[in-house]
């Protein structure tokens, strides 16, 4: 694996600009080779006709016009190709410059660090009543959060470490689900995990970013730049 960082950036972009530049040539050269073959072919066919029999007209342009159809095909094949690579450059530009920043991406994780741990949800509506209830990697409750009522949209929580009876807990991976209701019915409430920047990745799945102890996370997961 390759990891793209501030410094290493110009040149990742560099390369992939090389590489953009290199595969639209070799197809360049393809409809070249295409139109060159197909001239000969038309040629030759000329000239082998029946002199009593001779190609008629409509002939000539039918086939000059399957030629600019496939012709049409391969520069709009070259021109998407290019597209496709100028648009993973800008992805990787755009995942580089959020290296060190903190993200939310969907999860159910939550990383306590210190005394601290960070995580949010999204809400499809407003809820009266918003409680965030905090695991451990056993499944065990350890403390419920009581959020009030909440907007809807996303909104971000922080747990300081402590259990339901006020001891702290120790460092570490938990797991956290929302329970939001109102009116006495119950709203969708979609967990997010928070996570801070530490690599972009450039393969043949995409962009994909380093978050947390999370790997391979896609850059449209992320929900929020913090």
């Amino acid at each position: 694996m390759v990891n793209a960082t501030q410094d290493t950036n110009s040149a990742a972009a560099l390369f992939a600009s090389l590489n953009a530049k290199s595969g639209s040539a070799s197809n360049a050269s393809s409809v070249a080779d295409t139109q060159d073959r197909f001239l000969k072919l038309l040629v030759t066919q000329m000239k082998n006709q029946d002199p009593l029999n001779p190609m008629d007209n409509a002939q000539v342009t039918s086939q000059m016009a399957q030629l600019s159809t496939v012709t049409g095909i391969d520069k709009l094949n070259v021109t998407l190709q290019a597209l496709s690579d100028s648009l993973m450059g800008n992805q990787t530009l755009q995942a580089a410059s959020m290296i060190g920043h903190g993200v939310l991406v969907g999860g159910e994780g939550v990383e306590l660090s210190g005394g601290a741990g960070y995580g949010a949800f999204e809400l499809e509506q407003s809820a009266e009543s918003v409680k965030v209830s905090i695991y451990d990697q056993s499944g065990a409750l350890v403390r419920n959060v009581d959020m009030g009522a909440q907007p809807a949209g996303i909104v971000k929580w922080a747990w300081d470490g402590m259990d339901g009876a006020g001891s702290s807990t120790p460092d570490g991976v938990y797991s956290f689900a929302v329970n939001a209701t109102q009116g006495g019915k119950s709203v969708d409430a979609t967990t997010l995990q928070f996570g801070m920047v530490s690599s972009v990745t450039q393969g043949k799945e995409g962009v994909t970013l380093s978050i947390g102890q999370m790997d391979g996370i896609a850059l449209s997961q992320v929900r929020q730049v913090l």
